[in-house]
């Protein structure tokens, strides 16, 4: 499983969405990272793939910063999202 995160402008709590497959999670990423580039679409509708049904639309223009990483599902946990030295 894949978490792509959306750190907003003023919000405490990042938004998260989940992709089953490498490739997925690297799509959107992408999808995300251009939107914000061109600052187009205004509005970009977000999707889970875990939980069904569940939606998001966030406005572009409040995206400070996207990330992606990889949850493992044999501990429960995930690997450290961000950048640091520790595994």
């Amino acid at each position: 499983m894949y978490v792509i995160e959306l750190a907003l402008r003023m919000s405490p709590v990042p938004v998260s969405v989940q992709r089953k497959e490498q490739d997925a999670a690297e799509a959107l990423y992408q999808q995300i990272r251009q939107s914000i580039e061109q600052s187009q679409p205004r509005l970009l509708e977000l999707t889970c793939e875990k939980v069904e049904g569940k939606k998001v639309t966030v406005l572009i223009s409040e995206v400070l910063a996207v990330q992606l990483y990889e949850k493992t599902a044999a501990t429960g946990g995930s690997k450290r999202p961000g950048f640091s030295l520790d595994s």
